[in-house]
């Protein structure tokens, strides 16, 4: 019997999508119930089509019973609130400069609006996911950056993973904004890579996965296709000290180095511009973007 040329496209097809599954597979029995920290910022917050693949993603991570905990910045949303209320955001450093008015729009946006978007669309994707700040369960404590100048900058003091765990331990997958406290109460703006790397490492998480903006660690940072598919922590410092890794990279594969050092089986560096870029990651057997792992792990 004859195939039509469309029959033997949809059977091609077909033949694909079988052969990605059955890629799949072994890594899903490998991460069933581990967790994952999945830091999601850059483009794919602001791409309405790239927001909805990356929510699909996550809620198939929990659905495979792979314990999925998502950390967001935002921002883009910040600035724009900012404009909005006639306050000049100001940068120093890299830092975004948090004076009293700046942290009440940072808090507003990140806890009262970002988060509550996601948790939404979470929703709607058939998860079951539970919105938070640093504030809440004493989840992190926060201190000031000390650097001067900067106002009411942040970093991660300390992490109390139990309120985490009680949620991933009954199916809910934690949204967690990167604003905490300090011991009085002052709230604090922590970068939310620093925040995802910290809350990987408390808790013991499989990996660390950093969305970005760009593929990953790139031996030529104008040429996409010189992209370094693995690294272990010397080599990642050998990389920052000799210049490849360099500008806004650095803070990100030191965050990710961070994490490895205190326990985290592997962190990846992904381009969230990527559709589904989280499953092409986890699931298939090249990856999409840079794996740094520790020197005394084979993954």
């Amino acid at each position: 019997m004859m195939v039509s040329e469309t029959e033997y496209m949809i059977t091609q097809d077909a033949a694909s999508r079988v052969q990605v599954l059955s890629e799949a597979l072994p890594y899903i029995q490998q991460f069933s119930g581990r967790t994952i920290v999945v830091k999601y910022g850059g483009a794919a917050m602001k791409d309405s089509s790239l927001k909805d693949k990356v929510i699909c993603d996550i809620v198939f991570l929990s659905c495979v019973g792979i314990r999925p905990i998502v950390v967001h910045g935002g921002g883009p949303e910040i600035n724009s609130w900012l404009g909005k209320l006639g306050i000049e955001a100001q940068f120093k450093n890299g830092l975004r400069v948090t004076d009293a008015p700046t942290m009440d729009v940072v808090e507003m946006v990140l806890v009262g609006r970002v988060n509550k978007e996601i948790v939404t669309l979470i929703s709607k994707a058939g998860g079951s996911a539970v919105g938070m700040c640093g504030k809440d369960g004493n989840l992190i404590r926060a201190r000031p950056q000390g650097e001067e100048g900067i106002g009411f900058v942040g970093e991660v003091c300390s992490v109390d993973t139990k309120i985490l765990e009680t949620l991933v331990n009954n199916g809910y997958i934690p949204v967690v904004s990167s604003v905490a406290a300090d011991e009085t109460g002052q709230p604090y703006n922590i970068n939310a890579d620093t925040v995802a790397g910290e809350i990987a490492a408390a808790i013991g998480a499989e990996k660390l996965i950093l969305l970005t903006d760009t593929r990953g660690i790139l031996k030529d940072y104008k040429d996409a296709s010189t992209l370094i598919p693995r690294v272990d922590i010397q080599e990642a410092r050998e990389l920052i000290t000799t210049g490849v890794v360099s500008g806004g990279m650095i803070p990100k594969v030191n965050c990710c180095v961070r994490s490895l050092a205190q326990g985290v089986r592997a962190a990846h560096i992904v381009d969230g511009r990527i559709p589904h870029a989280l499953l092409l990651e986890i699931f298939t057997d090249i990856g999409i973007g840079t794996m740094l792992v520790g020197s005394q792990f084979t993954i």
